[in-house]
């Protein structure tokens, strides 16, 4: 069974993200980058099906500039075998990036697609579900286990109230929650056998795919920040400043 990963590069999650001082975006000049941390839980999850014989290849993608081809990497010296770049310079939405994953599916036929259930640069948790939509396969969102046996995948996946398993006929797709697996690190040796494992390189209009935004950035901003906190001196005194809040009646 073929697995594909979808993975994108974004701020490094140990990085503070700096909004531009004209508001429309997030500072990423001169910063670190990294492939997106639920996505490493996918490309973890793809190599142990490898590792117990239920999966026999797995291709990873990522949508963006020619800087993306070390996310790639990344994921093929953890285990990936080979690498699609769709190579964009343009902002790409979830819906676009969900056109161009269901473009490649159809190339690619993959029993199982595996990806983070969001990217941490936008939150926006679209892109599995609609794919999901665009393809007709069975989904299991926020997996925090899955299980392959024959044609079926059984996801676990984190809800409000607890755990939910589902039985979904493959093909499928599954987007993953962080406690699913704990991603490895890429040994030296697997980083330089990387460097000769297949990329191929591709554009959105080699799929025929329309990536124009249909959304737009009115403004980015700072969360405002705490105010400091004051001492009361009884309970009548925080009683009645809760009240000046509205925050009891």
């Amino acid at each position: 069974m073929k697995v594909l990963v979808p993975v994108k590069r974004v701020l490094d999650y140990n990085v503070k993200p700096r909004v531009k001082a004209d508001g429309t975006g997030i500072d990423l000049a001169n910063v670190k980058m990294s492939m997106n941390p639920f996505d490493e839980i996918a490309v973890e999850e793809a190599i142990r099906l490898k590792e117990k014989g239920v999966a026999t290849e797995i291709v990873a993608v990522s949508i963006g500039e020619q800087k993306a081809q070390e996310t790639l990497r990344t994921a093929l010296a953890m285990g990936a075998d080979r690498a699609i770049l769709i190579v964009t310079e343009d902002r790409v939405e979830p819906l676009g990036v969900a056109k161009l994953l269901k473009a490649i599916a159809d190339e690619e036929q993959p029993g199982l697609i595996i990806l983070g259930k969001q990217a941490i640069d936008d939150d926006n948790n679209q892109t599995g579900q609609m794919l999901a939509a665009l393809t007709g396969w069975g989904q299991g969102t926020f997996a925090s286990a899955v299980e392959v046996t024959g044609d079926t995948v059984k996801v676990t996946r984190e809800i409000d109230g607890g755990a939910e398993t589902v039985e979904l006929k493959l093909p499928a797709i599954v987007t993953t929650d962080l406690r699913l697996n704990e991603p490895r690190y890429a040994s030296l040796p697997n980083i330089m056998k990387a460097k000769a494992k297949p990329m191929a390189q591709t554009t959105a209009a080699d799929y025929g795919v329309d990536i124009a935004p249909r959304l737009t950035t009115v403004k980015v901003e700072e969360p405002a920040k705490r105010s400091a906190g004051v001492k009361v001196a009884d309970v009548d005194e925080l009683i009645g400043k809760m009240k000046a809040l509205g925050v009891v009646a």
